[in-house]
């Protein structure tokens, strides 16, 4: 399996059982609701000067919407007059008057809507400029996390943050900004339109604030939990999906789709609870707030009439603050499902800021060391390491590499061999003692400049969706097409690619399922042919291909190894008997070291592990 696949199976097992990501947990708050929104403000503070247009463009249509009520009234009013003084025979309706009202209200009525227009267009860019930005950052965070990171967070967890919480982010606050400003505007303008009338009506209405406030406050209390709930349980569900389609075949081999759907029902049995129930809860929102509103709006229209019938209020003016009133609670649920909408917005944000807050690997000398010509001396002084404080796997280990050495390390699965090679790149740092290359600890080079001097080989071959050209000049980006082809001879791969149809611009797929497992460790062998490194390291290189071409492959690595130090981690020691230096691994020490014939002589544990392999054999 790829690399992907067995650090996923080492967690959680082929089925994706527990671990890490794979249990079921119950929902939380988001731990820092203020926090989150402080950063998210600070993230649109890069486009503060469009934010400030929306608004502008926002309140200023806002205005011209809140005014027309009143030209309606006085349209209301002048018809009434007229129809009242054709009643009385001192006159008519004046429809000269009305249609220039009325024309001023459609006047108000498109400059609101062109105003709308132009920022609902501007905020549209602010927040998928912004969805870009985050995207972006989280990009750059990933290759900047350590290695530690992804060996206990699920690849799915990582997609869902960077797809469905940033998605959420961007869709919730080109929604919310605007309903901010307006739905304020909205509420103050409405205010002051409403005094202008009538200050005792005005009174009873801003009764219903009280009430719409303990009930909306009440029920975002009720529905935050579910919100991040959902987000965090979605994550849980892409991974489960992610780790199911890229082992499916593990699955398949051990019988695991029952295993597999239970885990996934569990999880997306969770999922719905908490989507439902957040749904439920922000959907009472407009139901809740509309009701008290509506016991307000019976009690304005009682004491409008009462006004009306005493002459203290004209039809024009009770329709005008009618129609306010019923604007007035439009806002006032506007900003209750805002309030709703940001717990939203808040849970996916911690999420995304959570990812992007984990701390960097650790970072690069200020003054690193550049060698202009490495020899390729390698020493190991007391290194001790191991992935958690409390588990040491290897222990005090020294050996020192002559440059164009070929060093063979060997041992039982489990013995730290693999590890030496990720302490050897820096993929992880050792907890004692020190690596040094040419006399240099390696830590005062730059990771950068440290891997550019190797080459590597995995037993899990890792190639992308592209050309075999391309997948091989991986190791050389500025490689010519003669430089790729004479690479593809010396890894004996060049005849496969030149029968395909397409030869070197055969596309291989997402998985490179494509090609045969043999085949894709050609291609990674010559990628580091092409690479031309001063140290290469081999780990189980030729372990998935046949006999004849392992030798062949043994011809062209010889020939690649000559005057570079190489790293050869083998299990058939029948490929390393001539190797210069031989380690042998127990227990993430150093049990014996020497050639093949002086640890043979010797008759001891390499004797033994030597030997076994012709017992098994026979």
């Amino acid at each position: 399996m790829s690399e992907k696949r067995t650090k996923s199976s080492r967690k959680r097992g082929p089925m994706g059982g527990g671990g890490p990501m794979g249990g079921i947990g119950t929902g939380e708050k988001a731990k820092d609701f203020s926090g989150t929104m402080k950063k998210l403000i600070a993230q649109l503070g890069k486009q503060k000067w469009q934010v400030l247009i929306v608004w502008a463009f926002a309140i200023a249509s806002t205005v011209a919407t809140i005014y027309t009520p009143s030209v309606l009234g006085q349209a209301t009013d002048t018809l009434y007059q007229g129809v009242m003084a054709m009643i009385a025979g001192t006159g008519g309706v004046d429809f000269a008057a009305i249609g220039r009202i009325l024309m001023w209200l459609v006047g108000l009525y498109l400059l609101s809507a062109a105003l709308s227009y132009v920022q609902g267009f501007i905020m549209s860019g602010v927040t998928n400029r912004m969805t870009y930005q985050l995207r972006q950052q989280i990009e750059e965070k990933i290759h900047r996390l350590p290695l530690s990171y992804y060996d206990t967070t699920t690849h799915g967890e990582v997609l869902s943050r960077i797809t469905n919480d940033v998605d959420t982010i961007g869709q919730s606050l080109n929604q919310s900004l605007t309903q901010i400003v307006t739905s304020i505007a909205s509420v103050i303008g409405i205010m002051v339109m409403m005094l202008t009338i009538s200050w005792q009506l005005t009174l009873i209405a801003l009764c219903i604030l009280p009430l719409s406030a303990i009930a909306v406050s009440f029920i975002i209390r009720a529905s935050q939990k579910y919100f991040r709930q959902q987000q965090e349980y979605l994550g849980h569900v892409n991974g489960h999906i992610e780790e199911m389609y890229g082992s499916h075949v593990v699955v398949k081999a051990f019988n695991g789709e029952q295993e597999s759907v239970e885990t996934f029902d569990k999880q997306n049995d969770t999922l719905y609870n908490s989507a439902w129930k957040a749904s439920f809860l922000s959907g009472m929102m407009m139901p809740v707030t509309n009701f008290v509103g509506n016991i307000g709006y019976v009690a304005i229209c009682i004491m409008g009439g009462y006004f009306a019938v005493t002459g203290q209020m004209t039809i024009g003016g009770i329709q005008a603050f009618i129609q306010y009133v019923r604007q007035f609670t439009q806002p006032i649920s506007q900003m209750a499902n805002v309030g709703n909408v940001l717990q939203q917005t808040a849970a996916a944000a911690e999420r995304v800021f959570d990812f992007l807050g984990q701390p960097d690997e650790v970072p690069d000398t200020e003054n690193p060391v550049h060698l202009d010509e490495v020899q390729g001396e390698i020493g190991f002084e007391h290194v001790s390491f191991g992935y958690v404080p409390e588990k040491i796997i290897v222990n005090d280990f020294n050996a020192l590499v002559q440059p164009g050495q070929k060093v063979a390390i060997v041992g039982p699965t489990g013995a730290g061999k693999t590890t030496i090679v990720k302490l050897l790149m820096r993929f992880y740092d050792v907890t004692d003692g020190r690596i040094t290359m040419d006399g240099h600890d390696i830590r005062d080079f730059t990771r950068d400049e440290l891997r550019s001097h190797f080459g590597m080989v995995l037993q899990e071959t890792w190639l992308f969706n592209g050309t075999i050209s391309d997948n091989i000049r991986y190791g050389k980006l500025d490689a010519s097409e003669a430089d790729v082809r004479r690479a593809a001879k010396a890894a004996q791969v060049d005849h496969f690619v030149r029968t395909q149809p397409d030869g070197y611009d055969m596309v291989l797929n997402e998985d490179a399922s494509n090609v045969s497992q043999g085949q894709r460790q050609l291609l990674t062998i010559a990628r580091a042919i092409l690479a031309d490194p001063k140290i290469l390291i081999l780990d189980e290189a030729t372990s998935s291909v046949d006999t004849r071409t392992e030798i062949m492959i043994q011809k062209a690595m010889d020939n690649l190894m000559k005057g570079r130090t190489s790293f050869v981690i083998a299990h058939r020691l029948s490929t390393i008997r001539d190797a210069d230096l031989i380690l042998c691994m127990n227990n993430g020490d150093i049990v014996e070291q020497g050639t093949h014939k002086e640890l043979l002589a010797l008759n001891g544990f390499y004797a033994n592990l030597y030997n076994s392999q012709f017992e098994r054999a026979s």
